[in-house]
């Protein structure tokens, strides 16, 4: 399972239906099943990000799919981190030489 941190920012269109945030994101969440990836989390947010959120796919193009899915309907420009478990971490510091 790949994981991402979606960091998100209303762009003019988005903050200007501001009210129908929520009705977005349970929407978006639908389209992003759809895709393969499960939004674990979203949160909105106060400081740099308007939006963050949690999102794991089987595999990175799905993400892909569906960051690019989300960014054209215009709403949010977006931003994201790959994260690790710290197993998946464990793996990676074991190959270290």
């Amino acid at each position: 399972m790949v994981t991402y941190i979606g960091m998100l920012n209303f762009t003019d269109k988005g903050i200007q239906s501001v009210k129908e945030t929520t009705k977005r994101a349970a929407a978006v969440k639908e389209m992003a099943q759809k895709l393969g990836v499960t939004m674990r989390e979203i949160f909105w947010t106060m400081g740099d990000c308007d939006v963050v959120c949690v999102l794991e796919a089987e595999e990175e193009q799905a993400l892909a799919a569906f960051s690019l899915a989300v960014a054209m309907q215009g709403n949010v420009r977006t931003r994201s981190l790959r994260a690790y478990t710290a197993g998946e971490m464990d793996e990676i510091l074991a190959k270290l030489p």
